[in-house]
């Protein structure tokens, strides 16, 4: 038999996947640490992650998965690679990291990118970048230029999380165009590295890494790698991308008109366009999607919601650490709308779809004498997907059509309550699916290896069930919405 690898590095977790070649089922998954992985936040808005702290959670789960599954590592024909997006990590000529990664939700570098926006010109940003640099891996950069100058001065190469992983499994600093695009590195009209924003910056263009295909024969693992994760020296890796492009890629989405959902710690939609559009005010972005080519582009249009799985992980804490099945049970009990209970769930960092404004979560319209735990607990959900839906009409203005979602059977979407919310709030068809990061990024490796075709690398991918929109609790949702953007609105001062 032979197997494929896929990691699916997540600022929660590592999560890996064990999948078989010839039936394209998954045989065994781990996750490291146990308990989610912390972030450090030194002041209000910050968020870093030591990338060292991966690098030992990616080895603790490899030996996991063996212990469940027992394989001769000389079996895996090839390994994949998914990660947390918008990190950026500095590294010296020892391939050494110099400081915590600035991770995906820290606010930092909100500023700066606002600033090169205006420099730069609405015209340039969005034609070419399709995005203001905003508070992306370019912007976080130059913080770091401005703020850690003997640092910056030690610099050899800047990467992704994802490049970090699969520097420490080859000893190659290597990174895609998808990566550069969701860095805000890319020139879209130009198909290149944008040398204007390298040189409004100030960047010299050497500590970019070398630019590899998203699927094909990327690296291979050192010996020295293999040993600490107990595999085969010199086993390829032959795809990485972005966790939204990997998830959407998870769930076979990679054509205009469809789209993929997830709600982990972020939330999460992602739309497929063939056109290179964008958002006048970037409050959803577009990146180069895994399946791109000049001949035959496609752009992924990402909403993004900072505060979802996290408030409700916040919520299970603050409550003594209730299992999420309680938490959804006690919800249940509660109507809909929460007896007029409403949460905005923008508690982790500056949001895009709110012009990367710092609003922060508020529980509204709370009533001490009415409202209980599972009213909480019920707001909660429904806030987050309100937030969903304020971002999914900005995509359907820009002609991204959203009439059926395709999801991973994990996180919020194990909640009957959230994808029921969902559902009747958007109007649209949600399909589930038995899939995740890790088993999406082990179904590229083997594209990359040559082993499938986009085709045949989904004939192991089931889906599980359908949750139509249902015209009564349609209703009462829009009457949900209409009152929680209301609530939205007031706290941005419209």
């Amino acid at each position: 038999m032979r197997y494929l690898l896929g990691y699916d590095l997540g600022s929660s977790s590592v999560k890996i996947a064990l999948l078989d070649i010839e039936t394209g089922k998954t045989l065994a998954t781990a996750t490291a640490p146990d308990q989610e992985m912390g972030m450090m936040a030194h002041q209000a808005g910050w968020a870093e992650q030591q990338p060292t702290d991966w690098w030992h959670e990616a080895i603790k789960a490899t030996h996991k998965l063996k212990n469940q599954f027992i394989f001769d590592p000389a079996q895996i024909a090839a390994i994949g690679i998914s990660y947390q997006m918008h990190g950026l990590v500095v590294v010296n000529k020892n391939h050494e990291p110099l400081r915590p990664s600035i991770i995906w939700c820290d606010s930092r570098a909100v500023a700066t990118g606002n600033q090169a926006f205006a420099d730069l010109g609405a015209d340039y940003c969005l034609q070419h970048l399709l995005n203001s640099p905003g508070n992306f891996t370019a912007s976080k950069l130059k913080w770091v230029q401005e703020n850690e100058p003997v640092l910056y001065a030690q610099i050899h190469k800047i990467m992704l999380p994802g490049d970090y992983l699969a520097l420490k499994m080859s000893g190659l600093a290597q990174t895609t165009a998808s990566g550069l695009s969701e860095g805000i590195f890319w020139d879209f009209a130009e198909q290149k590295v944008s040398q204007k924003l390298l040189d409004y910056y100030g960047f010299d263009a050497a500590i970019i890494p070398n630019i590899v295909p998203t699927f094909g024969q990327q690296a291979a693992l050192t010996a020295s790698a293999a040993a600490e994760l107990g595999l085969a020296k010199g086993t390829p890796i032959t795809y990485r991308a972005g966790d939204q492009p990997n998830n959407a890629f998870s769930l076979n989405v990679l054509n205009p008109g469809e789209l993929a959902t997830t709600a982990g710690t972020s939330g999460v939609v992602y739309g497929i366009n063939e056109q290179a559009n964008f958002d006048p005010k970037s409050r959803v972005n577009t990146f180069v999607h895994v399946n791109h080519q000049e001949s035959r582009p496609r752009n992924g249009v990402l909403l993004c919601i900072n505060g979802t799985g996290i408030l409700n992980s916040w919520l299970r804490k603050l409550s003594g650490g209730i299992s999420y099945e309680a938490m959804n049970d006690q919800a249940a009990q509660t109507p809909i709308g929460a007896d007029g209970l409403s949460f905005l769930p923008f508690g982790n960092g500056a949001e895009r779809i709110l012009e990367n404004k710092l609003v922060g979560a508020h529980l509204q319209h709370l009533n001490l004498n009415t409202h209980s735990s599972g009213h909480v607990f019920r707001a909660a959900q429904e806030g987050i997907v309100c937030a969903l839906e304020y971002g999914l009409k900005i995509m359907r203005q820009m002609g991204v059509q959203t009439q059926t979602v395709r999801a991973g059977r994990a996180n919020l979407f194990l909640s009957p309550l959230f994808r029921e919310a969902f559902a009747n709030t958007t109007g649209a068809t949600i399909e589930l699916y038995d899939t995740d990061g890790a088993q999406g990024a082990a179904r590229a490796a083997g594209i990359g290896a040559g082993i499938y075709d986009f085709k045949s690398a989904f004939s192991g991918l089931s889906r599980l069930s359908t949750i139509e929109p249902k015209a009564d609790l349609q209703a009462q949702y829009q009457a949900v919405y209409a009152r929680w953007e209301a609530g939205l609105e007031k706290e941005l001062g419209q």
